[in-house]
């Protein structure tokens, strides 16, 4: 199972951006952080809320030195229709058609056929920092995904509800 401190499992799919197909794997972000996050289903209720929010604050993780990918079960076609529905994504979104991914990541339900609503945040090494995993019901906030992008990237302790700016203290593991 996927944890805080593993390995990513890494994978390489299919994805439309600027409505271009090509291949993305976790290989080619190393050494940059990356939000990832899969999403049950294009054409839904909640997704599209979540899916343009990333694309609106993809600057700011950018300025954090982050990139942003989202997948979801369905096929390039369904995508790319509602990439341009929305109006365009700023990022890429990536097909896990045959669920591989998704279940790698232990966020396939398999009952229903289509991934949780899961956010991952992978640090330059590889490593997840942070995971977050909900019922499919509730959107998730973006705003507070950056906001623990830049936590994780001070290095120190921040506290509940910490903004940059705000103090930090010292980071000291005892095992």
């Amino acid at each position: 199972m996927v944890s805080v401190g593993t390995k990513a499992p890494d994978f390489t799919l299919k994805g439309i951006y600027r409505g271009g197909i090509a291949d993305y794997s976790l290989k080619s972000y190393q050494g940059n952080w990356l939000a990832l996050f899969f999403y049950p289903a294009d054409f839904t209720f909640i997704c599209p809320t979540e899916v343009s929010g990333f694309s609106r604050m993809v600057g700011e993780f950018r300025s954090e030195n982050a990139e942003i990918l989202g997948v979801s079960v369905d096929a390039l076609e369904t995508h790319r229709a509602w990439v341009e529905e929305l109006g365009g994504v700023e990022y890429p979104l990536l097909s896990d058609d045959k669920k591989e991914v998704s279940r790698a990541y232990g966020v396939l339900e398999e009952k229903e056929g289509v991934s949780l609503r899961a956010t991952f945040i992978i640090n330059p090494a590889g490593e997840v920092a942070y995971l977050v995993v909900s019922h499919m019901n509730v959107g998730r906030s973006v705003e507070e995904t950056l906001r623990v992008l830049k936590a994780l990237r001070t290095g120190k302790l921040c506290p509940s509800d910490w903004r940059p700016g705000q103090e930090t203290g010292e980071l000291r593991l005892k095992y």
